[in-house]
């Protein structure tokens, strides 16, 4: 009986202790590890002043101030010609002549003058053609001033004034972009295509541009100047509102970078770049990738800088 009594005070007292050892502080478990703080990789883009221009692109046919047809005062046959495509002629130079030669008369041959000082641009007859004081013998432009036209659509036409600057650009001469400007805008739009004619001069003037080049022109409407220009990828949209991420500056050079979220407004957008008219200043730093699963606050890495 005395050896059931103690066993049962040893099992009492062995629980006992167990219990009270499971109640203390418990230790971490093998291999758990500290929650570690997400980074988001990013690139992100130094706001500065710059112009935005807006513009409407057309094409346009290069073309002489001046040109001329050059029609013959007989009709008949050509008997000589003088000259050929690309030569400088003087006004009232003979360029070809004319023989009616009609069956028994004889006639002098009739010359063909130039109504104009310029160069030949075209020259469809040779000797032995048969001419109409209707047809053309050649065509005289004074290839020195030259001009580009093009055709606006009538949704345009408020936004086209005389002395628009612009831009042109020909397949001939690739990367290069020649600068031109607006002299002349019809006053009335044509009936039948319901668009505007306008003309334009190379500003300065390039002796590579020929007549009969075609030009993609890129017609400045709307200039903003000294303006903060982001990339249009920079730009948040949350709840219907425009927002961007700013780096925000760091304590120290181990403190990772956070995010602030910014409501800005926006201004006009050409092709990639959007002009922000209020909500940033000059020289902060906004992220332009990898912004899209960011919350202000976030912890970045900036892995690129422009």
């Amino acid at each position: 009986m005395k050896k059931t009594a103690k066993s049962v005070i040893t099992l009492a007292s062995l629980a006992a202790a167990i219990t009270f050892m499971s109640c203390g502080p418990k230790k971490a478990a093998k291999g758990e590890e500290k929650e570690v703080e997400t980074l988001y990789a990013v690139s992100t883009y130094k706001t500065v002043e710059g112009n935005l221009d807006d513009y409407l692109e057309f094409g346009g046919d290069v073309a002489s101030v001046n040109e001329v047809m050059v029609l013959p005062d007989q009709a008949g046959k050509i008997t000589n010609v003088l000259v050929k495509v690309g030569e400088m002629v003087k006004k009232d130079q003979v360029i070809a002549y004319v023989n009616p030669l009609r069956v028994g008369v004889v006639y002098n041959d009739s010359p063909v003058k130039a109504p104009i000082t310029g160069r030949i641009t075209s020259l469809p007859v040779t000797v032995g053609s048969t001419v109409s004081q209707s047809s053309l013998v050649a065509k005289v432009a004074r290839t020195d001033e030259l001009e580009i036209r093009i055709s606006i659509a009538e949704r345009f036409v408020s936004r086209i004034s005389n002395g628009q600057k612009a831009t042109v650009t020909f397949d001939a001469y690739p990367g290069v972009i020649f600068g031109a400007k607006v002299f002349e805008v019809s006053p009335v739009l044509d009936t039948s295509s319901r668009t505007m004619g306008v003309k334009l001069r190379l500003d300065p003037p390039d002796s590579r541009v020929k007549v009969g080049m075609y030009g993609r022109v890129k017609l400045v409407t709307e200039s903003v100047k000294n303006a903060i220009i982001l990339p249009a990828s920079a730009i948040v949209t949350r709840d219907g509102k425009d927002y961007v991420f700013t780096i925000a500056k760091q304590k120290t050079d181990k403190e990772a970078a956070a995010v602030t979220l910014k409501p800005v407004t926006k201004g006009i957008t050409v092709d990639n770049n959007v002009e922000i008219t209020k909500g940033l200043e000059t020289g902060e730093e906004v992220v332009i990738k990898g912004q899209t699963l960011l919350n202000d606050g976030s912890k970045v890495n900036v892995i690129s800088a422009k």
